[in-house]
């Protein structure tokens, strides 16, 4: 599958998925369109390239008119920074987001500071989101139903990645849109790789979000990276490289004392530049790690706070 490129999604009717080509990378940033009675779109990419996902309606068939809804799993604007520009181009969308996130697609100011604080170098692939019309927002919590007409999907906090992520569970199709709560599946390999940005990332319930998408038992994990995949054994493997990632940062740091010094030895040590840019390898690697070192340091906190 290559840049632009638009697939039905396997054992998931009337589903689609378009590699949306992020960070100039394939097989990297996926969006995911439901051709139901009512059309919906599953996150809306990083905003610089929201072209090929209005093409992507286009080859569906569904008219920019007819699109009901737009679902970012999650404000990060890999995953929300094209709902501004989707819902000017479909003025009859309604944008669903987590109740935590709605302010930020609404007034996108402070998230898009944030963001160019966080990704480093990769802000180049990125462009500053256009807000969301208060009237066509509406926020999202745990536990509710997403009507498609003729299938529902139900509605799962997962905050480990980000206090403001859903999943979305198609029990009907037995396939769940995972966000980034079973991390980074780089189908090239047929494996997982962590995924614990800045400035929320937090192990501990990212594990018991992984735990709740073993409870839901989906035979098909649906990726934003990248693509959909078969569960087998893809949830339990994350939690263990996420759980070794976790570990193995936290052990450099007391050998290293020095954070530059930990983000650096990472960086240098991965070799996801055989299969991403290795200028995407390095970014991703250092923004993780940080996210990481930030988690340690409020863990940390919080012990000392506890023996206080």
């Amino acid at each position: 599958m290559s840049i632009g490129d638009v697939a039905p999604v396997e054992g998931v009717p009337d589903c689609y998925y378009v590699d949306t080509g992020m960070y100039g990378t394939e097989k990297y940033g996926a969006v995911y369109i439901y051709d139901t009675e009512r059309p919906a779109m599953i996150d809306a990419g990083i905003g610089k390239n929201y072209d090929l996902l209005l093409d992507a309606l286009d080859e569906v068939g569904i008219a920019r008119d007819d699109l009901d809804l737009l679902v970012p799993t999650h404000v990060h604007l890999d995953h929300a920074g094209g709902a501004g520009f989707l819902a000017d181009a479909c003025p009859n969308a309604e944008v669903l987001i987590h109740e935590r996130g709605a302010r930020h697609v609404i007034d996108p100011e402070r998230l898009w500071e944030g963001t160019k604080a966080v990704v480093g170098r990769q802000i180049d692939y990125y462009v500053e989101p256009d807000p969301v019309p208060d009237s066509r927002v509406t926020p999202l919590v745990d536990g509710e139903t997403i009507d498609l007409g003729d299938r529902e999907l139900d509605v799962r906090e997962a905050p480990g990645h980000a206090p403001h992520q859903h999943v979305l569970h198609d029990a009907d199709a037995d396939a769940v849109f995972v966000a980034d709560a079973a991390g980074i599946y780089v189908p090239q390999l047929d494996a997982v790789e962590p995924t614990s940005p800045p400035s929320n990332f937090d192990f501990e319930q990212c594990i018991e979000d992984v735990r709740l998408l073993q409870r839901l038992d989906a035979e098909t994990l649906c990726y934003a990276h990248f693509g959909p995949a078969p569960a087998d054994g893809l949830l339990t493997e994350f939690a263990d490289v996420l759980t070794d990632w976790v570990e193995s940062i936290a052990e450099a740091r007391v050998e290293l004392e020095d954070d530059e010094a930990v983000v650096e030895r990472f960086v240098e040590a991965t070799d996801m530049d055989e299969v991403w840019s290795e200028r995407k390898a390095h970014t991703e690697t250092s923004m993780n790690v940080r996210g990481v070192l930030g988690y340690l340091d409020r863990r940390e906190a919080a012990a000392d706070a506890d023996r206080a």
